[in-house]
């Protein structure tokens, strides 16, 4: 198997598969490898309760809009899955499964892409692997006694996987709040380590949270438009779940349910968790950036004079992190019995061997455009809007990138037509 292609892009997951349609519309032959099949890393790498933290009628790929009967839902893993798949079979998408990529090289041509299942050879590549790959964990992980089982969001699926005893969560963005309510409900006790956060209502005035930042132009706002484009692609992900109830996920939620909260992790010593001090401050910033937010919604109703069409405007207790909090843990008392690290993430670029790396082994890109000509990103936080993170948010970019690879293949060709003449 192998052979010529114009463009090859790596994953077959939301946004490799936007950026297939798209290149089909402007008429580019390409293949999509992808080392497991479909929607791979959401069937494999992620717990079993998850939701998407967007609502169902943000669940849209280039022509393919949500048609279900819950459009103000929130679609579980399994319904996701079926919604990709189901997606890849529609527009035809050339999907090679089974194969994994093992190195990307430059060539005088374009590009060398060797797989565990032959080799390729194309003008253009485009990175859609996802930048969910490898679970970041602290340093001093390695510091943890062997009593303790450590696994990352990663590897957790359920509850039931888990040791008798407490367990605790480092991490307090969507992904470790969602994880550490499920197991405190399977009865055991929790524990939160809490670090810089974003705090989100689910809903404000009568409306879902993301209809506000969609009416304020937040998710559209352009990678250009901010100040420091680096820190805002580091910003964690919201406190928010998306439930049949619409209900609330913070701090102060998971505390009224019996969560204790601590400040961040901030080491290891002699078989001690020592926890950052600082946890009443960072809950205030994580307020005040919440209340900015909601301060931006009523300004904008009242400046078109809606105070009719919504709700009143409501004022939301501040986080609470409680009397005295802790500053360290002893495991040697044996009351912690698993920790579950819920720090973020980061992509796996070990296959690519071409210079667009920075010193910290990430992805150097403009918008998704790599200093390399002819390689491309899909599927980053904020690569060219906001909302890039979202499964919506893919199709704008998609269409963006596809535009810019066909109009970089066109001027190639007009080159080398110049030449050969």
């Amino acid at each position: 198997m192998g052979g010529e292609v114009a463009c090859i892009i790596i994953g077959a997951g939301q946004a490799g598969l936007a950026t297939s349609r798209e290149l089909y519309k402007q008429g580019i032959d390409h293949l999509i490898l992808e080392r497991g099949e479909v929607a791979n890393t959401w069937k494999t790498e992620r717990w079993e309760s998850l939701r998407l933290l967007s609502p169902n009628r943000h669940c849209q790929l280039p022509d393919r809009a949500y048609n279900g009967e819950d459009p103000n839902g929130f679609m579980g893993v399994t319904e996701l899955v079926g919604f990709l798949e189901d997606y890849a079979q529609q527009i035809d998408a050339p999907v090679v499964t089974g194969t994994t990529v093992l190195s990307v090289t430059a060539t005088m041509s374009g590009y060398k892409v060797v797989t565990d299942r032959g080799v390729w050879h194309c003008r253009t590549v485009v990175i859609a692997s996802g930048c969910y790959n490898i679970p970041v964990t602290p340093r001093y992980a390695q510091d943890i006694p062997d009593s303790v089982a450590c696994i990352s969001s990663h590897e957790y699926r359920n509850p039931g996987e888990l040791a008798d005893g407490g367990v605790l969560v480092v991490g307090a963005s969507a992904t470790g709040l969602q994880i550490a309510r499920e197991i405190h409900n399977s009865g055991r006790s929790v524990t939160v380590c809490v670090g810089e956060h974003v705090r989100l209502p689910r809903r404000y005035r009568g409306r879902d949270i993301f209809h506000w930042m969609d009416v304020l132009g937040l998710l559209d706002e352009g990678y250009q438009e901010v100040d420091d484009i680096h820190r805002a692609r580091r910003v964690p992900s919201a406190q928010l779940v998306g439930s049949s109830d619409n209900g609330d996920l913070d701090l102060n939620t998971l505390r009224r349910e019996g969560v204790q909260l601590v400040g961040r992790l901030a080491g290891v010593h002699n078989g001690t968790l020592q926890f950052s001090g600082a946890l009443a401050n960072v809950c205030k910033m994580g307020d005040l950036k919440m209340n900015r937010l909601l301060q931006s919604i009523d300004d904008w109703i009242v400046a078109g004079n809606f105070q009719k069409r919504f709700l009143p405007g409501e004022d939301f207790v501040a986080t609470d992190p409680g009397d005295d909090p802790r500053l360290s843990w002893d495991l040697a008392h044996g009351e912690i019995k698993t920790i579950v690290w819920a720090c973020g993430f980061r992509p796996d670029y070990s296959w690519l061997k071409v210079p667009v790396l920075d010193r910290r082994g990430r992805l150097c890109h403009d918008g998704g455009v790599t200093p390399s000509p002819g390689l491309y990103a899909m599927g980053l936080p904020f690569m060219r809007r906001r909302k890039s993170s979202f499964i919506y948010g893919v199709s704008d970019d998609a269409r963006d990138i596809s535009a810019h690879l066909s109009s970089y293949l066109a001027q190639a060709q007009q080159k080398r037509s110049v030449f050969a003449g």
